[in-house]
């Protein structure tokens, strides 16, 4: 579980393919602290750490998860958003995501506010929404939604965020991972169920 609230930025040092598989080789500040089957959210994606060697380490992405997040169009250089494992007994600053993506979303405006950032995206119809104010996951990065519509919704970034994750990288057309609250998940297959 992780709570969405980013620790560092990893760069991609190596993209390796073996079958469907994809073995990406990072290189971030905090990698002489992880551990070999450490779970570690990768633009909200939560992937296993399969190896080490000093400051790189390494994960593997299978079909399904190349399938729905935007990890398969890293490319040797790009940076990710990063966020370890949630520990018991600390204080939830987020909220609670499972580093399991839905889908992903295509950002289609970018606007400056004089020391804020608004984001607006658009996402394929499926039966994920947003509500006005609720969370919802970019890249791994825990957010309340400011508008929401059908398929379309916009968040707004304060200046850390900015700063300190890949956001500061997205334009018009950046594809971007998405995971949606879990508990509307359950809401919207509840309601589905009675139907």
């Amino acid at each position: 579980m992780f709570t969405g609230i980013i620790e560092t930025l990893a760069k991609v040092q190596k993209i390796e393919q073996e079958g469907t598989n994809i073995h990406f080789t990072f290189n971030s500040a905090i990698t002489r602290e992880l551990k070999i089957d450490q779970s570690v959210a990768h633009n909200g994606v939560c992937l296993t750490v399969v190896g080490i060697d000093n400051e790189n380490y390494v994960v593997t992405a299978i079909q399904e998860t190349l399938d729905r997040t935007n990890l398969g169009e890293l490319k040797v250089g790009d940076e990710v958003n990063l966020e370890r494992c949630t520990q018991i007994g600390h204080r939830l600053d987020g909220h609670i995501v499972q580093g399991h993506v839905d889908q992903t979303a295509t950002c289609t405006k970018v606007e400056e506010n004089n020391g804020s950032w608004n984001y607006y995206f658009e996402y394929e119809p499926s039966e994920n929404i947003t509500v006005e104010k609720g969370s919802v996951t970019i890249n791994g990065v825990s957010l309340t939604v400011v508008d929401s519509d059908v398929n379309t919704f916009s968040v707004s970034i304060i200046p850390y965020t900015h700063e300190h994750t890949n956001f500061k990288d997205f334009k018009v057309g950046t594809k971007v991972n998405l995971e949606f609250d879990i508990v509307g998940k359950y809401v919207t297959k509840l309601l589905k169920l009675r139907s």
